[in-house]
């Protein structure tokens, strides 16, 4: 079996399109549309990563278990949730399935699989597909090997979850909630710097344009990897998403890693269904960009708590710097914030830059960074992060990082990129330093550190990054690009004669100039 840690970029890709064209095969030889088809692929992949995390935590739990006078106890639902697993019955357990006798009603047993894990899980009730008799039985037989092959057996954590981004955006491409598949499920690599940037390793974390939840996952791994507590000891989850099937993916995500958390389906423009104005220690979100036709008009909305009181509501068509001071307000006196947002926003004019100055003057934007194009499976265009920390150091209170990480990528495939393990390393060390936290480790090791920063240390980098105090900030109108502050780094290529070739443009130029003037010369006579 090819385990996931030994896999490389190329087989990762590999797997997707061969698992891909699988399942999709399948379902170009039935009656099935794709949006009739996406919801049980969905759960059946959901299901298959709920029991390969099940097969994980329970080889670590039965070690863990000490020895009894009776020997040692069997293993419950609260060890598999503090290992973040879900403790799947037998007739729910994919291998269960698989090996089913074909006499057995095959559909009616996928139902059962999932009635059978929503009676355990309360949270779940309602929410995971049961329609799977709209299947024939040999096509869902055959798609439940297609997930039973050893690749799929061996994949964890993030890799199975860029298979299962990868299918909804296939999903979205074919026209099966595009607007779900496009819009609401954050790359991994954007997701992960966030984390990264913020460190949210305890308390209340609340996303609300929760999307699939791939916030609150991430969340969680960083926590197995960094928290001194389990992953529910350490963190309360609290997530909103006003489209009703993408909350169910949500509360499915959750569930499958284990995570404790409350997902309600509501329109966070017009509710503040967890009531955690100024209670969260940390918020993440991907929030739709550039929302219009917000009825201001609500008593709700011209009464948020979540809003500067003074210049809150923009006067332009546009929720994004709504979503800006939600995430403000909800955080407490220590609370850090990122997400992602419109490029357009870091230089938003009129009452959108009132709101902006109001936020800035805080002191708790503390870092912006400047993505380029094409890390979204869907859409191309650029964005930026925003990260706010309402706890910050009192030396830099006053300051804010911009990091222009526009030309720092790698390329995954012609139109997708994301930032390598080298440049998130170097990324995150960037932000570290700006913070006085000892990095000095990173930046002697790292290539792509070493490579911006020779000296060993932080320092301003055209073209990459700079330290910028309030006043700058203020000079310049109040933007937050992070290209206004950090220039921009030209590359001079030591081999080539730029004298040489600009003499070259010029004299082609002159001879373009002449032919010019002898065709007007002919047209005048011709006219004449």
């Amino acid at each position: 079996m090819l385990s996931l840690f030994r896999m490389n970029n190329e087989q990762i890709k590999q797997l997707e399109k061969e698992l891909w064209d699988s399942a999709d095969n399948l379902r170009a030889n039935s009656k099935l549309t794709a949006t009739q088809y996406k919801d049980p692929v969905l759960g059946l992949i959901l299901l298959r990563y709920a029991q390969n995390r099940y097969e994980e935590a329970k080889i670590a739990i039965e070690a863990a278990i000490p020895e009894g006078p009776r020997g040692k106890r069997a293993p419950t639902q609260a060890d598999f949730l503090a290992a973040g697993s879900m403790m799947l019955p037998e007739k729910s357990q994919y291998g269960y399935l698989a090996n089913l006798p074909e006499v057995e009603d095959i559909s009616e047993a996928v139902n059962e699989a999932m009635r059978l894990i929503e009676a355990n899980y309360p949270d779940l009730a309602g929410v995971l597909p049961k329609n799977y008799q709209e299947l024939e039985s040999d096509l869902l037989r055959e798609l439940i090997r297609v997930f039973n092959k050893d690749a799929v057996k061996g994949l964890k954590g993030d890799i199975f979850g860029r298979v299962y981004e990868y299918f909804l955006m296939k999903f979205s491409m074919i026209g099966a909630g595009a607007q779900e598949g496009g819009e609401f499920f954050t790359p991994p690599s954007l997701v992960q710097l966030i984390v990264n940037f913020i460190e949210p390793d305890h308390g209340i974390i609340h996303d609300p344009a929760c999307g699939s939840g791939g916030m609150f996952v991430q969340t969680g791994h960083f926590v197995e990897c960094h928290g001194k507590h389990s992953v529910n000891e350490a963190i309360k989850v609290y997530g909103t998403e006003k489209i009703s099937t993408t909350a169910s993916l949500a509360k499915m995500n959750l569930a499958i890693h284990g995570i404790e958390g409350k997902i309600i389906e509501s329109n966070s423009f017009y509710s503040d269904p967890h009531d955690l104005v100024g209670k969260c220690d940390f918020v993440m979100a991907n929030p739709p960009f550039n929302v219009n036709k917000v009825d201001k008009k609500k008593d709700f909305v011209k009464t948020d708590k979540r809003l500067f009181s003074d210049v809150g509501l923009p006067k332009s068509d546009n929720g994004n710097y709504l979503w800006i001071q939600y995430f403000y307000h909800y955080l407490n006196e220590r609370g850090r914030a990122g997400f992602v947002m419109a490029s357009s926003a870091t230089d938003a004019g009129a009452s959108e830059k009132l709101i902006r100055q109001r936020l800035i003057e805080t002191g708790a934007v503390d870092c912006i960074v400047a993505v380029g194009n094409s890390f979204f499976y869907t859409r191309s265009l650029p964005c930026h992060l925003w990260f706010l920390d309402r706890g910050k150091k009192p030396e830099n209170k006053h300051k804010i990082l911009m990091i222009d990480a526009r030309n720092t990528f790698r390329q995954v495939t012609q139109t997708l990129r994301d930032f390598s393990p080298e440049q998130m390393e170097g990324l995150t060390a960037i932000v570290k330093a700006y913070r006085s936290e000892d990095v000095a480790k990173q930046f002697a090791s790292n290539p792509w550190l070493k490579e911006h920063f020779p000296s060993g240390e932080y320092e301003d980098v055209e073209g990459l990054c700079k330290i910028v105090d309030l006043a700058e900030v203020e000079e310049n109108d109040w933007s937050l690009t992070p290209g206004r502050y950090v220039g921009y780094s030209i590359e001079l290529d030591e081999d080539f004669d730029y004298t040489a070739r600009l003499g070259e443009i010029h004299s082609e130029l002159a001879t373009l100039n002449d032919e010019a003037t002898t065709l007007m010369q002919q047209i005048l006579k011709g006219v004449a």
